[in-house]
């Protein structure tokens, strides 16, 4: 039962994730954003992302994941619900919000019980889990648009019927965790490291700089390649859509196939070479034009490894205090996305009005700009992470 709660939860997770990018562009449409307001708005959610990372270990202490963990995607399904009632921008913004709290909640719940639980094959282990993750993130675009299409007596669902629909599958995994019984609830809770220690801890802050970086590039895939293939190259939304699965099928294959290497090659050695792989896949997509836009599929599969590689270092380095050390790096991960997100609409912008409005190709530079800031993403991952190990290897401290 634990395990299904962990599995059962990423898919709902990879779904509540990445069903927004065919629905970006209406939801753009319907509220007249522009790319930087677009971007202030992912930035707004991430912060939700980050507020509810602040406080969940905390309530896990006093509840037990298992009621945070149903909290979690009750409020992810309560946020379905007022998506669909949301006719005015500042409603939609704060259920938007709201789900992103619950998706913050979640993560920091299964990343928890994670550690708990897989102390053998770790890697692998986490690689797998998250794999789940890349499997409902796979079909979710394709879902997403087909959905939105789906006509009820004589009414189309469209975007915000979407939502409710999908967010509302929340409910399997609330009943699954009611009648689930977890590690760490009825026991006391674990040694906590100092706040002071982790502020001295050099390997923390590189490690909390490579998720940083990772997830950014990861999670942007979501939010932009839909709309970067729409405007860049007037692709319809079926093959935008199209491509962000085969993303993440490349993603979650990787996650599935791939975990094993991770234990083998080792877990720093491994953020460094996925990463790097991600970034050159990413700019080459970019800036080679429309023939090598495959290549923004094939980034998935550096991308996907970095968050549960990083998860199963830090279990691996901090076995005794991964409750503190995976909210803290998690946290600061989500104040970083804040920033990132803010950017990429910011830069987008900003390239637009360099080039000049008026002139044709303004919009396209524009997104190769914006895009080709998730690239460099990724790379600075892969520079991080080679910090990181020649840093450790120092100290013959290499995991």
């Amino acid at each position: 039962m634990q395990l299904a709660t962990i599995f059962i939860g990423f898919v709902i997770f990879g779904f509540s994730e990445n069903i927004k990018g065919p629905a970006i562009p209406r939801i753009q449409f319907d509220f007249m954003l522009s790319e930087s307001q677009l971007g202030t708005l992912l930035s707004l959610n991430a912060l939700g992302y980050l507020i509810a990372c602040s406080f969940t270990a905390y309530l896990t202490k006093i509840w037990g994941i298992k009621w945070v963990t149903v909290v979690a995607f009750a409020s992810m399904m309560g946020s379905g619900i007022l998506i669909y009632f949301s006719h005015y921008y500042s409603m939609f913004a704060a259920s938007y919000f709201l789900m992103y709290i619950g998706n913050g909640m979640l993560e920091i719940g299964l990343a928890i019980l994670s550690a708990r639980i897989f102390v053998k094959n770790t890697g692998m282990m986490m690689n797998l889990t998250h794999g789940f993750y890349g499997l409902s993130s796979t079909v979710a675009p394709l879902i997403a648009t087909g959905l939105m299409k789906v006509t009820i007596a004589d009414h189309t669902l469209d975007w915000r019927g979407m939502y409710m629909a999908m967010l509302l599958l929340s409910v399997i995994p609330i009943v699954i965790a009611m009648r689930s019984t977890f590690p760490g609830d009825d026991i006391s809770h674990e040694d906590r490291i100092p706040l002071k220690a982790m502020l001295r801890d050099r390997v923390l802050w590189l490690t909390v700089l490579v998720l940083t970086f990772g997830v950014v590039s990861e999670l942007a895939v979501g939010g932009w390649l839909v709309n970067f293939l729409e405007k860049a190259y007037d692709w319809d939304t079926v093959n935008a859509s199209g491509m962000l699965s085969i993303f993440f099928l490349c993603f979650s294959l990787a996650r599935l196939l791939l975990g094993p290497l991770t234990d083998r090659i080792g877990f720093v050695l491994s953020l460094v070479i996925f990463s790097g792989f991600s970034a050159i896949c990413t700019f080459v997509a970019v800036f080679g034009g429309e023939n090598a836009a495959f290549l923004f599929a094939a980034s998935g599969i550096g991308i996907a490894m970095i968050y549960p590689t990083v998860m199963a270092f830090i279990a691996k380095r901090y076995p005794k205090g991964s409750d503190t050390v995976i909210t803290f790096t998690v946290t600061l991960m989500g104040l970083g996305s804040v920033i990132g997100n803010y950017l990429i609409g910011g830069v987008t912008d900003l390239v637009e009005r360099m080039v000049g409005e008026d002139s044709p190709s303004s919009l396209l530079r524009g997104l190769q700009a914006g895009y080709g800031f998730i690239g460099l993403c990724a790379a600075l991952c892969a520079g991080t992470g080679l910090v990181l190990y020649l840093h450790l290897h120092k100290r013959r401290e290499v995991i």
